[in-house]
């Protein structure tokens, strides 16, 4: 079972074929091959900031 990479919770709604959202910590992941493959963090205007310097 898929983990937020920051809080570790189980708690992710799917927001594309492969994007989840994390109800945890507010933050959007890329999955590809049951890995996580980027991490954004979703702005107040709805944009994306990548957080991969962070986490991969």
């Amino acid at each position: 079972m898929l983990r937020c990479p920051n809080c570790h919770s189980h708690d992710l709604g799917k927001v594309g074929s492969h994007q989840f959202y994390c109800w945890g910590c507010f933050i959007e992941l890329a999955v590809k091959d049951e890995q996580v493959s980027a991490v954004y963090q979703v702005e107040e205007d709805g944009s994306l900031s990548s957080l991969d310097d962070l986490f991969l």
